[in-house]
């Protein structure tokens, strides 16, 4: 699937190919909001973070799943460092 998103090692939008899928993608479904977490996923051993709502997603490099522990409130405190 094509994705629209903000590069953060290059400072730009660009778009990418990239698979959602269990053994990439960590889901925060249970979680109600616009401004949340939904979504992480690793890409190139980076770390793709969406939010539930219509920003593009942010793609952090050298930073996967496991290095925040598969935890939402980690991957909202690597947005918040970051914007």
């Amino acid at each position: 699937m094509q994705v629209t998103v903000y590069n953060t090692g290059k400072h730009r939008l660009e778009t990418i190919d990239v698979e959602f899928t269990v053994k990439n993608t960590t889901w925060f479904d249970d979680r109600t909001g616009t401004d949340i977490v939904y979504r992480i996923t690793d890409f190139k051993d980076g770390l793709i973070i969406k939010k539930n709502n219509y920003e593009y997603p942010i793609w952090f490099y050298d930073v996967t799943r496991m290095d925040i522990d598969y935890n939402w409130q980690k991957a909202e405190a690597l947005l918040a460092s970051y914007e």
